[in-house]
């Protein structure tokens, strides 16, 4: 690039970039080909996506944003127009609240609509947001306020008392309907106008700025900070636009608890980046009926869960559904075959799966549009190109290996680093890769699929265990509804696979149910990968839902009378 070049592409026009790289993908559905091949990612040297972006679809757009349905059955909805608003307003009083550019801010908030006006609004502010779960303890809450410097914190009214055991000079903001409930010493969201003269920004905002703060879940350690700028998140998520196939006008339902790297990927960034509605229902419980029926009702077009729902989905009537989503996908761990095939049967729509880290957007998907191969989560999403890492020799694998992503051309959507560890940032990106510590096979055609991750997979008899392989195989039985597979200990085979299973209604734990599962996976497995171990129980999980496979292995280990043993049941 020349000299004039370069200064012609750090100039131009923000939006205008955004625009033509989102466009590009929305004119390429369906032509996985094109897109990767043509793609390329815009990199403007100030960019705000609250002001450069979101404000210029919403003038004049009285479509709808975002739309909540409450479990009472009540429901708000929000246009574009009105966000745009409501967010400036909400920004011009946080400011006069002393919330200023840079300063970081815990944002504590349910599926609520303050949410979004509120992450509109810092951004707007140029302030750095911790988003957080509701689900968070004080101790959690302690070690964010600690380690991520904050400055604020808003947080809903039900939840401030968790608060009073976290000291700090933070500026306190309750939000929420009931403002008689807001304890002293904190200031009410609700006090904010609906609507200011226009909102001015203070300054430029550099693409390079940072915007998020994740604190991740941590199934080993205690959670890392992942940094995000204004461009890694909201350009970044223009491939997660893409695997999701949304389009302008959809209707996209993403089942994903707020503070977690997945509502930012697919409740806020992804949709609005291709001006589509985000629709939300609250629920206490999980309901597969009334879930459908809301479906129905509000016209869903594209929908995101996590395997942990799809499976709850499986257990009921699909056919209940009148109006199937155009699209489906699923995320946060690999989704096992046989669900799949069920809701191919019910709805005629196949689950596209799809891989991303809180570090990243979404780095490999199977795409809308093109053909899925069962087990496979895909190929490289528009703008990656991902490299296999043999574990032992360090050196490129063309057929199985650590899934990395090639920083030598950087994609948008890779996270700045791990903030205030700089050690952990270069072991991570060491030699122009990302490493992301999952395992990955590649095909001829380039699908890669899911092995496990680096520390979950382990030797049997000196074969090679991937537990999601043996996950997979006893989710085909209908008397499981989760299963977890991690070694235990075995004097003759050094390890041999045992499975920590969630049993489906209507089947009780037991011998006779072991019984049933060890043949099934004497049908289904070779000899060498065959489950040998069986422990009814619930799976512990971390605060974002996925396995602790790690507290699993440490029980197993201790070893436990409450195992079923294949060698003892014949």
């Amino acid at each position: 690039m020349t000299t004039e070049s370069a200064r012609s592409s750090a100039t131009a026009d923000p939006t205008a970039q955004f625009l033509a790289a989102r466009d590009f993908l929305l004119d390429r559905r369906g032509d996985y080909e094109a897109a990767h091949s043509g793609f390329t990612w815009p990199r403007p040297h100030r960019f705000n996506w609250a002001l450069d972006w979101f404000d210029h679809i919403a003038a004049g757009n009285d479509a709808d944003a975002l739309r909540i349905v409450e479990e009472d059955g009540t429901s708000e909805a929000l246009s574009f127009a009105q966000l745009a608003v409501r967010s400036d307003a909400t920004a011009t009083w946080l400011r006069g609240q002393g919330v200023a550019p840079g300063d970081r801010i815990l944002v504590m908030l349910g599926n609520q609509r303050e949410l979004w006006e509120v992450m509109l609004g810092a951004m707007k502010l140029r302030a750095v947001v911790i988003p957080a779960t509701p689900l968070l303890g004080p101790a959690d809450l302690r070690d964010r306020v600690e380690r991520g410097h904050v400055r604020h914190v808003v947080a809903r009214i039900e939840d401030t008392a968790k608060f009073d055991e976290v000291p700090g000079d933070y500026t306190r903001i309750a939000a929420g309907d009931r403002v008689d409930q807001v304890p002293a010493g904190w200031l009410r969201l609700a006090d904010a106008p609906d609507a200011v003269g226009g909102f001015t920004p203070e300054g430029e905002t550099l693409a390079t700025d940072p915007l998020m703060l994740y604190f991740t879940s941590g199934t080993t350690d205690r959670p890392k900070l992942v940094e995000h700028t204004h461009a890694s998140y909201p350009i970044g998520h223009l491939s997660t636009m893409y695997w999701l196939g949304l389009r302008p006008g959809d209707v996209h339902l993403n089942i994903a608890s707020p503070g977690w790297a997945k509502h930012a990927w697919s409740n806020l960034f992804a949709p609005w980046n291709a001006g589509a509605t985000v629709f939300v229902h609250n629920y206490a419980r999980f309901d597969a009926e009334r879930l459908m029926a809301e479906m129905d009702r509000h016209g869903v077009t594209t929908f995101c869960a996590p395997p942990t729902v799809w499976r709850m989905l499986i257990q009921s009537d699909l056919t209940r559904l009148a109006r199937p989503p155009r699209e489906a996908v699923a995320a946060g761990e690999p989704l096992n075959p046989e669900v799949i095939e069920k809701v191919r049967e019910a709805w005629g729509v196949t689950i596209r799966d799809g891989f991303g880290q809180t570090e990243t957007t979404l780095q490999v998907g199977n795409f809308p549009g093109v053909p899925v191969k069962p087990g496979s989560m895909g190929r490289p999403a528009p703008g990656y190109e991902i490299v296999l890492l043999d574990p032992v020799t360090g050196k490129e694998s063309a057929d199985e290996g650590e899934l990395c992503v090639d920083l030598r051309v950087r994609p948008a959507g890779v996270m700045t680093g791990y903030r205030d560890d700089p050690d952990r940032t270069a072991e991570a990106m060491a030699d122009g890769l990302y490493r992301t510590g999952d395992i990955a096979a590649r095909d001829a055609d380039g699908y890669l699929t899911y092995v496990g991750r680096s520390d979950d997979v382990f030797k049997a008899s000196d074969y090679k265990i991937s537990p999601f392989e043996l996950e997979s195989a006893l989710l085909e039985h209908d008397a499981v509804a989760e299963a977890a597979v991690v070694p235990a200990p075995d004097e003759l085979r050094l390890a041999v696979p045992k499975a920590y299973v969630t049993l489906a209604a209507g089947w009780e734990p037991g011998p006779e149910t072991a019984r049933v599962l060890f043949e099934h996976s004497r049908t289904v497995l070779s000899p060498y990968k065959r489950i040998r171990c069986i422990e009814f129980a619930e799976l512990p999980k971390t605060v974002s839902g996925k396995i602790r496979r790690v507290e699993l292995r440490e029980l197993t280990a201790a070893g436990s009378a409450a195992e079923y043993r294949e060698s003892d049941l014949g």
